[in-house]
Formats: C-alpha cells, structure tokens, sequence
C-alpha cells in the first residue's frame, strides 16, 4: 500500500509521463481479509482492481514445497494479468530488509549465494519488466509509516501458516522471521551490520568463489 502511495505522487509530480494500474490479486483470501484489503484501498484513496485466481486451492492439494508452488504461482498470475490489461512493467513492495533477509535464507536454507535484484526482464513475458522501487527503504520506516497512519494490514492470509496472522502477538514461526531474529541479535554488537550484508551483495569477488551460477528471475 506504501508503494502504491508513492507511485500515485510520482504519476502526479514527475517529468516522464507513463499509465499505472493498482492490481491486487486475490489468490484465494477469505471474505474477511479480501474485505480489509478492500477498505485499506478505501481508505488511502487507491482505485484497485482485484482479479482472482486458484492458488491457495492449488497449494493445499500439495505436500512438497508449498511455499514455492505459490510464489511462483503468484508470479505467474501477476504477469500474465499485467500483460492482458497492457502493462510493460510490475513494480513490487520488496524492501531493504527483505533484500538482505533473502540472501541470508538462501545461505541457510537453499545452500547458495543469492537474493532478490532492484530490476530485471522477464524471460517468459516479452516486453515485460520487474522493478522493486522501495529497495533501499527500511522495514522499520514502512512500519513507522503504518502506525503514524493507523493502518492495520493483512500479514498472512495463506492457509497454511494461519499464524502469521497473530505474529505481533506471537513472533511468528517462519523461517524469514528467524533470519530477522537473527539480524536483530546481531544488530546488538554491530549496529551497521545491515548495511554490511547489503553492501557484500554489491561487492561479490569472484576470485574466492568455487562456482558459479547464472539464472534470472523470470
């Protein structure tokens, strides 16, 4: 909702006139939640357009990496309608934190040196392009902003980890929310320690790396 606040100012003020569409793909919500992101909308004066799709239902037949089968469902979905409606770009709301969180998981979890790029073309939509404008926004200042504002956000609707749902209550089990225990342990001794996982995502040498791997995100 943060991206799209920033988007609409910078439709209105910038010099390079371009289209925008406020999608919301509601992969499966219950009424409650597709009703809170609808008021949300309401509320911070964005004219979304929702589009439904199977994926919750797809992803509760599934027993092997559920989570997977859905982000790339989600993907798929979100490209395909911003293709049929004639958009050329997606921008999405990942943050600095998600960033340096990304690479984290997939040095702990996925055994590889990876993360999530600012900007990049889809390999299987022509013409299409990703781009994440709130990269080097801090979680911490979308979360300011939230509460400033008092809004109050669905956290996770998927079926599978209804828990999520209370994680201000409880921290959450996730493996993304063990990375930002992490990370906010070792923020204790080192408070720049986010900015220096950033940075090495920026300063890779080659030279002391045994292999290497060239794949895009589609």
């Amino acid at each position: 909702m943060l991206l799209a606040k920033l988007m609409q100012a910078l439709h209105r003020h910038s010099d390079f006139p371009f289209d925008i569409k406020f999608i919301v793909m509601d992969p499966g919500y219950n009424e409650i939640n597709r009703q809170k992101v609808i008021a949300n909308a309401a509320t911070l004066e964005i004219p979304i357009d929702i589009f439904r799709s199977n994926i919750f239902e797809t992803v509760e037949k599934t027993d092997r990496s559920p989570c997977y089968l859905c982000a790339r469902m989600r993907r798929g979905f979100l490209y395909a309608h911003a293709e049929k409606i004639g958009c050329n770009k997606i921008a999405l709301g990942h943050h600095f934190s998600d960033v340096i969180e990304t690479a984290l998981m997939n040095i702990f979890f996925n055994s590889e040196f990876g993360t999530m790029k600012p900007k990049l073309k889809s390999k299987n939509f022509t013409g299409m392009e990703l781009i994440r404008p709130m990269y080097c926004v801090h979680e911490e200042a979308i979360i300011a902003w939230a509460r400033y504002n008092d809004l109050q956000f669905i956290r996770c609707a998927c079926p599978l980890s209804e828990a999520c749902n209370i994680f201000d209550a409880t921290g959450g089990s996730s493996r993304r929310q063990e990375v930002k225990a992490l990370i906010k342990q070792l923020k204790q001794n080192n408070k720049d320690v986010e900015t220096s996982i950033f940075t090495s995502l920026h300063r890779v040498n080659l030279d002391t790396v045994l292999g290497v791997r060239q794949e895009e995100e589609e």
